[in-house]
């Protein structure tokens, strides 16, 4: 994971805009399938949607109407 991350930050600071366009748009994906991961993990850990949100800097409200229909 942490090389295909490597590979994706390199590619997205690529001189072509659209290979580094294409690799942005990846490496948000990864990252938005790693904090939904964490979030899993700190709710079954008993953590809070105020600590989840706080920790992740959105509100209550977001972080549950993104993540808490898990």
């Amino acid at each position: 994971m942490t090389n295909d991350l490597s590979g994706l930050m390199l590619r997205a600071q690529d001189e072509d805009p659209l290979r580094a366009l294409r690799a942005t748009s990846e490496l948000r994906g990864e990252i938005e399938r790693m904090e939904a991961v964490q979030v899993r993990r700190a709710r079954i850990a008993g953590l809070s949607w105020a600590q989840i949100a706080d920790a992740i800097g959105v509100s209550k409200q977001a972080a549950h109407r993104k993540y808490g229909r898990s």
